[in-house]
């Protein structure tokens, strides 16, 4: 085996107990525990609601139809605003350079990152998922079919997403800076067929919202969760699949090709003085 080989899976397996590290500590963290829960929570309470109000034209409950758009907001909460907040934090205090400064490093650190926020997608999912499942008629999880589409859309899902949230912590110097993205998703979320259907709303809106990757991880989880009768609420009656693998998939590639570029121009910027001056920045904030 090659020195190169080796250094990398060092590199790898440093990464992976990083990324365990780091999910234990949030998961034993009550602030990181209650920013998990606090939008699952709220969103539950506005379902349940919602549940004895009906999808336009069906007598479907509304409540349970929001089901699969709640947690496809989790994964971008999780996966691209928690990636983004992650890495503007660790600029802030040094951790990153000190990754850049190690011999394969940023290659540890990222690995570590993507693990993490994967168990943090995971357990946001969990919270409203298993309350929901009791408290909700409709919801289809008793097949393998439901569960394979569920596995392929987050999957594919949170590979579109975690990219952006690389991006977006690239290009913030600050956590209070990247904290302002959660502003403009919210306004996503109300128009990308989360708490109701995309299919009522004016068609500008329609196009607008099916741009975006969580319209379309919604209406994947949809089509896993919901029963077949439901596509009909959906545009062109239908779930889509082939158009939600294709606009997600599209999203992901764009996303892996352009993160890894905009990381390492972050990278090579980032010196103890820019350090210094962050830090120096957050005390005069403080004060």
């Amino acid at each position: 085996m090659s020195p190169h080989v080796t250094v990398l899976g060092t590199a790898f397996g440093a990464g992976l107990q990083r990324g365990r590290i780091e999910f234990r500590q949030t998961m034993t963290s009550p602030q990181d525990v209650w920013s998990m829960m606090f939008f699952p929570v709220v969103a539950l309470i506005v379902m349940y609601v919602l549940r004895d109000n009906t999808v336009p034209g069906t007598g479907f409950s509304l409540g349970t139809q929001s089901v699969p758009g709640v947690l496809g907001m989790n994964v971008v909460f999780a996966g691209m605003i928690g990636l983004a907040l992650s890495l503007t934090m660790d600029r802030e205090d040094g951790t990153l350079l000190r990754a850049k400064a190690t011999p394969n490093g940023m290659t540890g650190y990222l690995t570590g990152k993507i693990l993490s926020r994967t168990g943090a997608a995971v357990a946001g999912m969990l919270v409203p998922l298993v309350p929901a499942a009791f408290l909700f008629d409709g919801l289809r999880l008793d097949g393998a079919s439901s569960w394979l589409t569920l596995a392929w859309v987050l999957v594919l899902g949170f590979v579109a997403v975690l990219p952006i949230g690389a991006i977006l912590g690239s290009l913030f110097d600050t956590a209070q800076g990247a904290g302002f993205v959660a502003l403009p998703v919210m306004a996503l979320m109300g128009v990308s067929g989360v708490f109701y259907p995309v299919a009522s709303f004016p068609d500008w809106l329609q196009w607008a919202a099916q741009v975006f990757p969580l319209y379309w991880m919604s209406l994947g989880l949809r089509s896993a969760m919901l029963p077949d009768a439901m596509a009909a609420a959906e545009i062109g009656d239908s779930w889509r699949h082939l158009e939600t693998a294709a606009v997600l998939g599209l999203w992901a590639t764009a996303g892996l090709v352009l993160a890894p570029i905009v990381l390492r121009r972050m990278a090579r910027r980032e010196s103890g003085s820019a350090v210094a001056t962050r830090r120096q920045k957050a005390q005069q904030r403080l004060m």
